[in-house]
């Protein structure tokens, strides 16, 4: 570990501002420049191999590279290493820190880092959100920093009062010497900064815990209620200029020709140029003073397009393909045997059907790019910084370090912010690139409307399931043969040597089989075609956990047992959290009491990034549709470091676990179209959807688990699992079809 000690000033106004009012690292230096007095920590914390080998002590030059600045009005702001879009990182990580620096709450604030490689995620080695690994992955290291800051608080103060160090206290924020001397963070934080660094420091009991454990109001919570927090959408550099592109109706086509006489006519269009865009094909983008004549200056266009070198996909078509593929074996993922199927007393044959579907975050991508001969100054809501960063060198012809990507508050992502080839920043670069070869210079603001978000591409990929499954005649699962079809996400992409084995992706089969002990005899069929796939919150445990969590509640009924009691009796000894997941949710539920007529109850558990949800529901149908009345969660995700983060998390994930079900949630395609254009034909869950949900976490000290993702999987499984007791009818699909079942 290496920290380092900054003298440059208060700069506390200029972190809390950094990622609000979008300002490069060369302005951030300048500001930090000319203020008065405090004290920053950057930390180095070297994690896995190829991170641990890149820290190398940097030159002696003031970046905005700190994780904790204190400055002499006390007030204490965290450098935040990841997106903050909705989980409440912005909060949580910076408790870590006000944990062990014995910070008062009162004056922490909560900065978004640009990126940099001091802000790689420990594990993982890269600057990224994603995984569900903020917390869990800089749990310790946000920690260590606090505590490293106040041991060094502590020193400065022994120094001063010329008394041993283990005689003084720290209570939010102030130092009390064993004499009653008082000071402050802030008027010791200059003197502080000439102590030595503690090799290693003690960190606290949890029984000790002041912040960390209790419910925390989120950092950003008033700025965003009342309107002031500034998005990606809303930043806009001086005499930047906004761009809007129309992109080819089919993946990877290309521009013919074009006609522009239309569009220049329109006032406030500057200019009108052909752009290379995502996958190898191209589009036309329309430039000018703003969106609106930038949008009308689009929907003036003649463009004709060459889509003759690219497959047209149909989803009709391949839904049948996917399903003939689906009772061939496919690769080897896990081997069990199946001979006892054909004699087994009682048998479950199912075929499952999964959609495209699309992330449809409330804000649509967006990007300002600043390109000039010697760098490149870049404003996004990332979730890729390292990848980000890279392809917009790699695009512009510039190094890494020369490219400066501010990280903005976004209003939600679920993974489109993060994908492996970069796709809206490579575009926005190369835009910038032609913009500047017909003699312009001023910054691109690049504004996707929502149906170019939706007809965008990249979405949680399309999958068939085929199970066959024995049962013997004491309710026992003696063979169960399944296939799954459907593309990779990573292959292609740097992460396919970690992700993909003997040709299978992990992400496409992960949440299969475990907890439970069966005979699972499991393989795939990865196809390659030509639409762009990409993780959705929760990957493959979107369609796995409702594979596996319908069928085990199916293989109960057939059981002739509770499902609920057949669950725990199929839970091996890796389910302990499992189940006290479950019994939790069980009994905060009131499951198996009487129901009003017309109401039935369901139950799913899961576990995704390391952390189990179970759910117990009580859904109905009224006038024919399915209805959710009520989710009763149990989580255990270890220590729980802010419980309103976590129930904010189980909430939304819930609901947008229930938008799967909901009929329209799906991406279809017709002759490499995509038939969807905006939220009239694209069902998301709404506020009128939305059930009493109510969350209980599993008490627990251990290092935490993810939690933005594993509350979305095990919902629409409950949901089916209670319609099934009002109909009889196994729902197979996604969303939900009564009518079909």
């Amino acid at each position: 570990m290496r920290i380092e000690w900054l003298n440059q000033g208060s700069v506390a106004t200029t972190f809390a501002s950094v990622s609000e009012r979008g300002l490069s690292r060369r302005g951030f230096m300048k500001a930090g420049a000319v203020a008065s007095g405090g004290l920053v920590l950057g930390f180095f914390m070297p994690g896995a191999g190829r991170w641990a080998k890149a820290q190398q002590p940097a030159a002696k030059v003031y970046e905005p590279n700190a994780f904790l600045h204190i400055a002499p009005d006390n007030s204490v702001t965290v450098q935040v290493n990841r997106l903050e879009f909705g989980q409440g990182v912005q909060t949580a990580l910076p408790m870590l820190i006000a944990e062990e620096l014995d910070a008062d709450w009162s004056h922490v604030r909560g900065a978004l880092a640009p990126a940099g490689d001091q802000y790689k995620d420990p594990l993982f080695g890269i600057q990224i959100t994603g995984g569900s690994g903020s917390v869990a992955h800089s749990f310790i290291q946000y920690r260590e920093i606090g505590a490293k800051a106040r041991a060094m608080l502590i020193a400065a103060a022994a120094q001063q009062w010329n008394v041993p160090a283990e005689q003084i206290k720290t209570v939010k924020g102030t130092l009390i010497g064993p004499a009653g001397q008082k000071a402050t963070y802030g008027a010791m934080a200059d003197a502080a900064m000439k102590q030595p660094v503690s090799s290693s420091v003690k960190l606290k009991d949890p029984k000790d815990f002041t912040i960390i454990g209790k419910p925390v109001k989120r950092l950003d919570a008033r700025a965003k209620s009342t309107g002031k927090q500034q998005f990606g959408m809303d930043f806009k550099a001086p005499d930047s200029k906004v761009a809007v592109v129309a992109r080819p109706p089919v993946f990877g086509a290309k521009v013919a020709k074009f006609d522009a006489s239309k569009a220049k006519a329109i006032k406030g269009v500057i200019d009108v140029l052909e752009v290379k865009t995502d996958r190898g094909g191209s589009g036309v983008v329309v430039i000018a003073d703003g969106y609106w004549p930038a949008k009308s200056g689009r929907e003036a266009l003649a463009i004709e397009w060459d889509t003759s070198g690219v497959e047209k996909v149909s989803s009709d078509k391949q839904l049948t393909e996917y399903k003939a593929l689906a009772q061939k074996a496919g690769t080897p993922v896990r081997k069990a045997d199946t001979s006892k199927l054909a004699g087994a007393a009682k048998k479950i044959s199912a075929v499952y059907e999964f959609p495209y579907l699309a992330h449809a975050p409330m804000e649509p991508l967006n990007c300002v790019v600043d390109l000039r001969k010697d760098g490149c100054t870049v404003w996004a809501g990332s979730q890729f910084q390292t990848v980000d960063q890279g392809a917009i060198a790699a695009t512009a012809g510039l190094k890494p370090e020369q490219v400066v990507l501010n990280t903005m508050m976004a209003g939600g992502g679920f993974g489109r912010r993060a994908v492996p080839t970069s796709d809206y920043l490579v575009e926005a670069v190369n835009i910038a690139k032609v913009w500047q070869a017909a003699g312009h210079t001023q910054p691109i603001k690049v504004i996707w409307s929502r149906e170019d978000d939706i007809k965008g591409g990249y979405y949680r990929p399309s999958h068939v399931h085929r199970a066959d499954i024995g049962i013997d005649a004491k309710g026992e699962i003696v063979a169960w043969d399944h296939v799954i079809v459907g593309q990779s996400i990573t292959s292609g992409t740097p992460f396919e040597p970690m992700m993909v084995k003997d040709g299978v992706d992990s992400t496409m089969v992960e949440g299969m089989g475990e907890p439970y002990e069966v005979p699972l005899n499991l393989s795939a069929h990865t196809v390659k075609t030509n639409v762009p796939v990409l993780w959705w919150r929760s990957v493959g445990s979107t369609h796995t956990a409702f594979v596996m969590e319908t069928l085990i509640d199916e293989a109960a009924h057939a059981a002739n047992m509770d499902p609920v009691a057949y669950r725990k009796k199929l839970v091996g000894e890796k389910g302990k959290r499992h189940i006290a997941a479950l019994d939790l949710a069980v009994a905060k539920s009131g499951y198996g009491k009487k129901l009003p007529k017309g109401q039935a109850w369901g139950v799913a558990v899961h576990e995704s990034f390391n952390t189990v949800i179970a759910y117990v529901v009580v859904a109905s149908i009224k006038d024919g549709n399915p209805k959710l009345h009520k989710v009763t969660a149990g989580v255990h995700c270890n220590t729980a470091v802010n419980p309103l983060t976590i129930e904010a998390q189980i909430q939304g994930a819930a609901l947008m676990g229930l938008g799967m079900t909901l009929s329209g949630a799906a991406i279809t395609l017709k002759d490499g179209v995509v038939e969807q254009q905006n939220f009239s034909d694209y069902t998301v869950a709404r506020m009128t959807d939305m059930p009493k949900i109510d969350v209980h976490i599993v008490p627990s000290n251990d290092p935490p688990t993810g939690m933005g993702e594993p509350g979305l999987p095990p919902l629409a499984p409950a949901f089916a699992n209670a319609l099934f007791k009002l109909t009889g009818k196994r729902l197979r699909k996604l969303p939900f079809d009564l009518a079909s079942a």
